[in-house]
């Protein structure tokens, strides 16, 4: 890269980082519980709005990992998921009033809120619909993960989003609250992905899985992208620039190798496509506050309870089965 484009992206990652500072104005503190966060504690970044239904299994998976202290997000809900939150001794919770949209679809908020609380952690930008797994993470707790990135002095881990459906329509079991999702939502694609690389940000653009042959079919270019870049030791003056998609500089989106080897890298089980799914689909649709103007919603609409499953979906077992399908990767970690 020369140096006029580095120069570019220096200038873009300060944008970014006063747009931050001046959302800043558009969030309030619900429940501050911060003062309970010690200098090496693992902190979980979501914004959120509607989600009292995940809440309760979000909160526990993560606590099983080993996170610390969750910083949330509410965007205006009217489901009782601020109230739930408000009471967890854990959590910190900030509403954002104002347009979703226009705060680059929350990413401006969670920018402004880890450059002040996230300096120094390790922070993990997860929605609730969204589980990380990584190698090990059945006997490994996520400090062991982070410890061992500290030591091969890695600054950011990168995840690819795994949509996960049931067999069968997606509203025909339902999902109950503090419940596995899962255990309904157990199958995925194991194939049908394409990767491209962009060379000004660094990272890679993967796309396909259901959404993109389910509700993309003649245009697959504009599916979801499925890379992510969730698990980052923060710095104040780090900025994400797409959702979790990218950030800046750009050298934290290089979570792969670039000479043919393999870095460790986990995915993000999307549990999406549960019974909620229709409801969520038609609160977004109108609300218009999503990417494009909710167009992934609008192809949603078309079909609001739609059947993922195909002859080649797999069912999910563990991490070690989507590292033998070459999804994940334990790298040099061992």
């Amino acid at each position: 890269m020369g140096v006029w484009q580095s120069y570019k992206l220096r200038i873009q990652r300060r944008r970014w980082l006063v747009r931050a500072f001046r959302k800043r104005r558009q969030l309030s503190v619900v429940v501050d519980r911060t003062n309970q966060i010690a200098r090496s504690d693992i902190l979980v970044f979501s914004t959120f709005r509607n989600e009292n239904l995940r809440l309760p299994y979000f909160l526990e998976y993560y606590r099983n990992l080993g996170v610390d202290h969750f910083i949330m997000v509410d965007n205006e809900s009217d489901d009782g998921g601020p109230e739930f939150l408000s009471e967890q001794p854990d959590v910190t919770l900030y509403r954002a009033r104002g347009s979703y949209k226009r705060a680059r679809f929350g990413v401006d908020w969670l920018n402004w809120l880890q450059r002040r609380h996230g300096h120094g952690h390790w922070t993990l930008v997860v929605d609730p619909d969204e589980l990380l797994v990584y190698p090990f993470c059945d006997t490994r707790p996520l400090r062991a993960l982070t410890d061992w990135l500290d030591a091969s002095s890695i600054r950011s881990f990168g995840a690819m989003m795994l949509d996960m459906y049931p067999k069968g329509r997606v509203d025909e079991v339902p999902y109950e609250r503090g419940t596995d999702p899962l255990a309904i939502a157990e199958w995925f694609d194991s194939g049908n992905y394409t990767i491209q690389r962009n060379h000004i940000m660094g990272n890679l653009w993967i796309q396909g899985g259901p959404r993109a042959r389910a509700f993309f079919p003649t245009d697959p270019w504009r599916a979801p992208a499925l890379n992510k870049v969730p698990l980052v030791k923060w710095n104040r003056r780090y900025a994400y620039v797409s959702s979790t998609h990218m950030l800046l500089p750009r050298g934290l989106n290089l979570v792969y190798d670039e000479w043919g080897g393999e870095k460790a890298s986990g995915a993000l089980l999307h549990t999406k496509f549960l019974s909620s799914f229709a409801d969520k689909a038609k609160e977004e649709m109108q609300r218009k506050e999503h990417y494009a103007n909710s167009y992934e919603y609008r192809a949603y609409a078309s079909d609001d309870s739609p059947d993922l499953w195909c002859p080649w979906s797999e069912r999910y077992i563990n991490w070690r089965q989507l590292e033998i399908l070459g999804l994940i990767s334990k790298g040099n970690w061992a």
